[in-house]
Formats: structure tokens, sequence, C-alpha cells
């Protein structure tokens, strides 16, 4: 990938971050990023999530961590913002 299109994606991803959970560090942008991206997998391929899930149960229960993590973020981000 471009260099250019690498940092215009990863301010995409720093805005969203902040505007989903009222913070863009690092860490949070990481697990943002993988929140989206099994979300996403999950919905249009979901044998392949349940796939995976079986495989890797110790990775499905981060991913489970990771988004009720980014569910608590995200609730307490829109109760500061009210």
């Amino acid at each position: 990938m471009k260099k250019e299109f690498t940092a215009q994606f990863e301010a995409l991803l720093e805005k969203y971050s902040e505007l989903l959970v009222g913070e863009s560090t690092e860490e949070t942008k990481e697990k943002v990023k993988a929140w989206a991206l099994y979300t996403h997998i999950a919905k249009s391929m979901p044998a392949l999530a349940k796939h995976w899930n079986e495989l890797y149960p110790d990775g499905k229960e981060e991913m489970k961590q990771i988004s009720y993590e980014i569910k608590q973020l995200n609730e307490q981000h829109r109760k500061a913002n009210k």
C-alpha cells in the first residue's frame, strides 16, 4: 500500500475510534480495528467466524473482552456527551 493511503486510513481509524469511544490511543485503535474487522467477518461470513471461534477458543474469549470493553467505553462516551 502507498504510504499516503496508509496515513489517510490511519487518520480515519483515529477519528472513528475517537467518535466511537472517546479516545484514540494506539491500544484503543488496535482494539477498535480488531472489533470492527471481526464484526464485519461475523456478519458477512458467519461460518468463518464460527470456525475461528471453535479453532481458537482463547481468541474468541479475547474478542469477547474487546467487544465488551468497546461497548462499555462507547456507552460512557455517549453519556458524557449528552
